[in-house]
């Protein structure tokens, strides 16, 4: 789950995505959370942070939204390009004038790749047992 915070506006678009207003003071604290930790703290390695604001950048609304993400499963890698296809889903329910440039750089496509099952008589998908001739 994405949730995407307009800091701009006070509209609420359900789907994924949900606005804030502004603090007292008038300052507007930008945050980037995944399972509540903070971007950095979660994904330490910068090539995944590049990763997953590459719909933000291509956009240009990386100062715009508060963005509060939920994934779990598979590994970090797999975890890194879920949040991408996440945020840019929810960049287009936010608006839908994002959709060509995040189709153009293929970031709506879901990665079909999928595990495959164990069949009968392997140890694993494909892992045979060893061969003994005798």
């Amino acid at each position: 789950m994405v949730k995407l915070q307009n800091i701009e506006s006070e509209e609420i678009v359900k789907e994924e995505v949900k606005s804030e207003k502004e603090s007292d003071s008038g300052e507007v604290k930008r945050s980037f959370e995944v399972n509540g930790k903070s971007l950095e703290e979660y994904f330490d390695n910068k090539s995944y942070q590049i990763i997953i604001k590459k719909p933000l950048v291509i956009t240009g609304t990386l100062d715009r939204f508060n963005i509060k993400v939920n994934v779990y499963g598979g590994g970090i890698s797999g975890q890194a390009g879920a949040v991408r296809h996440g945020i840019a889903r929810a960049l287009v329910v936010a608006d839908e004038s994002f959709r060509p440039d995040l189709k153009k750089e293929k970031l709506l496509t879901r990665d079909p790749r999928m595990k495959e099952r164990r069949k009968y008589g392997l140890k694993k998908a494909r892992k045979r047992p060893q061969f003994s001739k005798r």
